[in-house]
């Protein structure tokens, strides 16, 4: 029998389920709790990443409506704009990236996978928020082109089912492993992987917290951020045909880590992304997982968390903005 999400338009982009592994170390490390990671950084499109489960939806979209390009926008390192610029390539389809700042002399990190996959980049200086994608959307309209726009992160209620999806698959792993967690945590920016998540925890009776860190001061643009993912939240739940609405009472967000702005690493990031490395093998990206991860750390060392919790860690990826970040992220003699 299928469910609405089930008669959703969808493509092919990812390998599901990703797994979910233990932090065993690093829970011994810390002194408790205990800590899951859920491996979305392995759902395989251009070395992965929480994109893919939305542009999954995004994609099928585009596709069913007849588009014969994406365009999207955000940072020059945007993580998001690396599995566009692939899930484009992999559904036959042009793309044209909107990117903060200006064209480097030597492309690195995930701006040079965004070349090599065949993305049309498009600067625009101080606006990484994809300002100016209706304006480009319009020129390739002109040109006879059909576009079909992905919004910043992929974040609307289209993209955000794919964490509504990514929710039943962690329940269902749950289930076999009998594990029961408290609270799953995770990177919290545009806003479609909590939204889809507080929608999918809640369809799935994952009984648990959904906290949200937020990476970023100035998340959403129209409006107060809890505010955001609650419309969000909403509108997805629309799409699915879910009689139920979320108020901020369903918005859990810690949002005291965002140190000294978007993309600026400090000791909090630095320590996530070495203690990770060392205790577990596991690569973070210094803008969005390690500031998350850094969050969780710091929450454990304050005693938010009690020791015999579970907690869960979304690893939503970003390893190739490791490289851009080298310096900030080692110390000289080091």
């Amino acid at each position: 029998m299928q469910t609405p999400l089930d008669q959703q338009p969808r493509a092919a982009l990812g390998f599901f389920p990703t797994p979910l592994t233990e932090l065993a170390r690093l829970s011994r490390y810390m002194g408790g709790p205990r800590i899951l990671m859920k491996r979305d950084d392995q759902t395989g499109l251009a070395l992965g990443g929480n994109k893919t489960r939305k542009l999954e939806y995004l994609v099928g979209a585009a596709l069913a409506e007849g588009c014969d390009s994406l365009i999207t926008g955000g940072a020059a390192q945007s993580n998001h704009c690396r599995q566009t610029a692939a899930a484009a390539a992999a559904s036959g389809l042009a793309c044209h990236l909107v990117l903060g700042g200006a064209a480097p002399e030597m492309p690195d990190g995930n701006l040079l996978l965004d070349q090599l996959l065949g993305a049309q980049i498009h600067w625009s200086g101080d606006l990484r928020k994809g300002e100016r994608i209706p304006e480009i959307a319009e020129q390739l309209r002109a040109a006879g082109r059909k576009p079909y726009i992905v919004p910043y992160g992929g974040s609307n209620a289209v993209g955000a089912l794919g964490y509504a999806n990514a929710a039943t698959e962690l329940k269902q792993q749950l289930d076999e492993q009998n594990i029961q967690i408290d609270r799953m945590l995770f990177a919290s920016s545009s806003g479609g992987t909590q939204a889809g998540l507080i929608v999918g925890a809640h369809q799935s009776a994952l009984n648990c917290e959904v906290v949200g860190i937020a990476i970023d001061k100035d998340e959403a643009s129209d409006g107060p951020y809890p505010e955001h993912l609650c419309q969000l939240a909403n509108e997805t739940a629309a799409l699915l045909g879910i009689d139920q609405r979320f108020d901020p009472s369903a918005v859990f967000l810690q949002d005291q880590f965002t140190g000294e702005g978007y993309g600026v690493v400090g000791d909090l990031e630095r320590r996530a992304v070495k203690l990770l490395a060392t205790q577990e093998g596991v690569l973070l990206d210094p803008v969005y997982t390690g500031r998350a991860m850094g969050g969780l750390l710091q929450l454990i060392d304050q005693g938010i968390f009690a020791k015999d919790e579970t907690l869960l860690f979304w690893h939503t990826g970003g390893a190739p903005a490791l490289f851009p970040y080298a310096s900030s992220l080692i110390t000289t003699g080091h």
